[in-house]
């Protein structure tokens, strides 16, 4: 019986999301690709001084990947930067990295987004340009939602499919969605001209700043479960998000 041939993929654009050290020289990476989706790779001698992965695998540049391997552990054979990378610093850095870990909690492995990416490639751009990165933020998790199927209703009532009024109050309960603000409903509170701008990403008001994001964080617990989000939590000690 002859064995079983190593499947191959080259040229393949993907981004690191993470990496941890595996053995003496080597690396874990967890890479997010556009055909692929989420998938871990072992690259071997990365930590070496020499190596040609060591300042290639680096987040938020563009990579060029090719990897081998049928188990869930696959084999990096070579990485190079791609054009497209934007130096991200400051609050901009660390909202990359939140992104990161979004990818890294919410993704199976080898399950393909390809509008994910794209969405996640264009944000990474948009982090780099703007001097709103909270905002850069919000349209990043409501993409994420509708890919993953938990696609955000933000145009009607959930209960009565009535369409959303500016100057009513909501309660919005997550799997549902927002529904008309009453006692012993449980979610969270907003107002219509919240759930409105949310719907046109538009969060230039302070108030559909602050409610946008106390719905994002809720809505990310719930699906995140007991993990822990710690690029978060710094940023929230930061005051960035």
């Amino acid at each position: 019986m002859s064995p079983v041939k190593s499947i191959r993929h080259k040229e393949q654009p993907g981004y690191v999301i993470h990496s941890y050290p595996y053995q003496e020289t080597s690396l874990i990476v967890e890479l997010f690709t556009r055909e692929f989706g989420r998938l871990a790779v072992v690259a071997k001698g990365a930590k070496r001084a020499h190596s040609a992965l060591r300042s290639v695998l680096m987040p938020f540049h563009p990579l060029t990947l090719d990897w081998s391997g049928r188990a869930e552990l696959k084999t990096l054979r070579s990485a190079e930067w791609r054009s497209g990378y934007r130096t991200l610093m400051g609050r901009s850095l660390m909202c990359g990295f939140y992104l990161n870990e979004l990818l890294l909690k919410l993704l199976h492995r080898e399950d393909p987004h390809e509008q994910l990416f794209d969405y996640y490639s264009q944000t990474l751009l948009d982090l780099h340009r703007s001097d709103e990165p909270a905002t850069v933020l919000r349209h990043f998790e409501k993409n994420l939602f509708q890919e993953l199927g938990y696609a955000l209703v933000l145009d009607r009532e959930a209960r009565t499919d009535q369409p959303i009024k500016a100057h009513e109050r909501y309660i919005y309960v997550i799997d549902q969605g927002p529904i008309a603000a009453r006692p012993g409903i449980n979610g969270v509170e907003l107002s219509g001209q919240t759930l409105i701008d949310m719907n046109l990403n538009q969060y230039h008001s302070p108030s559909t700043q602050q409610q946008s994001k106390t719905l994002m964080r809720a809505l990310i617990s719930h699906y995140i479960g007991h993990q822990t989000l710690y690029s978060r939590q710094l940023l929230i000690d930061l005051q960035a998000l």
